[in-house]
């Protein structure tokens, strides 16, 4: 049965979803929100038969599910509305950017008990299926540490610019933006971790950040390091390195997967055409199955919180 839907924040990631939503019979965007004009025009494009109402608040009264791809503080206000309300809601990465507020969020979602999941598009994933796999079934051996590896040209990057927000300290920056993928990543394989040390570099104080460097352990000691970086002609680097003491993976620019042995690293998954569209379609797949009450992979609002007190911790570093 299809489910009415709003989506509130029509920015890169509500228009990228709208695509998503407008291919997938299990929704209907029949609502959608954002204070900007612009946003607003390049939305209906994509959806021409949505209704823009006046306030957020109105999109959200008029359908039965909710996907929250605003900035983090207002993402909070929206939520707890749609929530207290009984709408299932899919939000967006990060969680938020204050701590005491996001728990305060996560405690009101588990008191109201409706449906909600975080949008850490690797979950669904086959990268992080396959290693799970490997890791369960022995293939790859003990876990021997993660790397996380992040460098730009530039940040934000070039079609980012329009999202002004990412390249203040206050709610932007990479770390919150793509290490936090990596993070819940990292942890649905080694469990929680915590920060040892961490080093980060501003340019002033109203930037997010340009250099970081950090490393945190899970339980058993197991390391995970992270390094970032801002500046110098290059491609976009996003990776994730998984050791093991038989194989270990690199999974870059999100979907690639690479194995190893000890040699040379072969590629073993390799994204389509329309990878990004496919990631996003798998996530709603999950969503969809999460409102019918069905086993689901998303991240859950508790992992994303756990995501964002590491995140948060290396930037206060």
């Amino acid at each position: 049965m299809t489910k009415s839907i709003a989506v509130i924040g029509l920015g890169i990631m509500g228009q990228r979803m709208l695509q998503a939503l407008s291919t997938n019979p299990a929704f209907d965007v029949t609502h959608m929100w954002d204070p900007s004009d612009a946003a607003q025009s390049a939305a209906l494009a994509i959806a021409p038969n949505a209704t823009i109402p006046d306030t957020a608040e109105a999109a959200i009264d008029a359908v039965d599910l909710v996907y929250l791809a605003c900035p983090p503080a207002p993402r909070h206000v929206y939520a707890k509305y749609a929530a207290d309300l009984g709408k299932p809601l899919f939000l967006e990465k990060p969680l938020g950017t204050d701590i005491s507020a996001s728990r305060e969020l996560v405690r009101h979602l588990e008191a109201t008990n409706v449906a909600a999941a975080v949008n850490f598009v690797q979950a669904t994933g086959e990268p992080l299926a396959h290693i799970q796999s490997a890791k369960s079934s022995g293939d790859m051996g003990a876990l021997a540490g993660i790397d996380i590896f992040v460098s730009y040209a530039q940040w934000p990057r070039a079609w980012q610019v329009k999202a002004d927000w990412l390249r203040f300290r206050a709610e932007g920056g990479m770390t919150r933006e793509v290490i936090s993928h990596f993070m819940f990543f990292a942890e649905r394989l080694m469990g929680p971790v915590e920060l040892e040390w961490a080093h980060v570099d501003y340019p002033d104080a109203e930037l997010c950040e340009t250099d970081l460097a950090a490393r945190l352990t899970n339980r058993d000691g197991i390391k995970l390091n992270v390094f970032a970086a801002v500046g110098g002609a290059q491609p976009d680097r996003q990776e994730i390195f998984v050791k093991g003491e038989k194989q270990s993976f690199s999974v870059r620019q999100f979907s690639e997967l690479w194995v190893s042995d000890g040699g040379e690293f072969n590629q073993i998954v390799a994204p389509g055409d329309n990878a990004r569209i496919d990631g996003l379609h798998a996530q709603l797949k999950h969503f969809a199955q999460l409102i019918e009450g069905k086993d689901y992979l998303l991240a859950t609002p508790q992992e994303a919180l756990s995501v964002q007190e590491k995140i948060e911790a290396m930037l206060a570093s």
